[in-house]
């Protein structure tokens, strides 16, 4: 991750540096091409399985890519800055190049999408209980969201064309990033998080993986994006 010299000083709540929004951009621009190859079918793999690419496809899911992206990475990654600099920590956003590269790559020739978009970093004098809150910030963001937008889907948006798959995407990106970055293994937030507060992580990861279940039980959620 690129920390450019004279940039660790600790900024109030909700400051940003210029190569911070550079590398949040950057990052939310690759995720919008990755996902809209995803949902549009327009990548490889399809088209060797005769699905015709179709362009007007492609541009039709790309703001509702882009608006899936920003409400579930971009705010899952404030959450964690805006928390760690209410702990008095250092704390801005780094993408990781060869993630957004592999995404986009991944995603063209499968229809899969592989996100390593970057991460939060933070420097200072975090105490155990400091780390745990700011692993928690960004998934408690995104259940928050899901939990809105699954009430928004199925008590008005269901069957509303554009909207309704808008609402859709919403959740079901934030309950994916959720429920994965709540799992406790390795560098994930799950496991900061359980080793802080055991009770907080089984909440978190209860909700999550319930409403995620939910949405594939039910199936109609999932309809405008895998059929």
């Amino acid at each position: 991750m690129y920390i450019p010299e004279g940039s660790l000083q600790v900024g109030k709540t909700g400051s940003f540096s210029r190569i911070e929004v550079g590398h949040l951009c950057i990052a939310i621009a690759v995720l919008t091409i990755a996902f809209s190859f995803t949902f549009s079918k327009n990548n490889l793999l399809f088209f060797l399985l005769g699905s015709p690419i179709d362009i007007a496809s492609y541009f039709y899911f790309m703001p509702i890519a882009f608006l899936g992206i920003v409400t579930a990475f971009f705010i899952h990654e404030l959450s964690h800055k805006f928390v760690a600099q209410k702990c008095g920590l250092w704390s801005e956003f780094r993408m990781y190049p060869r993630g957004l590269v592999l995404s986009v790559v991944v995603a063209f020739f499968t229809g899969l999408v592989f996100a390593a978009p970057g991460a939060v970093m933070f420097r200072g004098d975090a105490r155990p209980s400091d780390s745990g809150k700011i692993a928690a910030a960004g998934a408690s963001a995104n259940i928050v969201i899901a939990v809105v937008t699954y009430l928004l889907y199925h008590f008005l948006f269901s069957q509303m064309g554009f909207w309704g798959t808008l609402i859709g995407f919403i959740c079901l990106v934030n309950l994916l990033l959720a429920t994965f970055n709540l799992l406790p293994f390795g560098p994930l937030d799950g496991k900061k998080v359980l080793l802080w507060n055991e009770m907080v992580w089984f909440v978190l990861f209860s909700v999550s993986v319930l409403l995620l279940s939910g949405m594939f039980i039910g199936g109609n959620l999932l309809t405008n994006f895998f059929t």
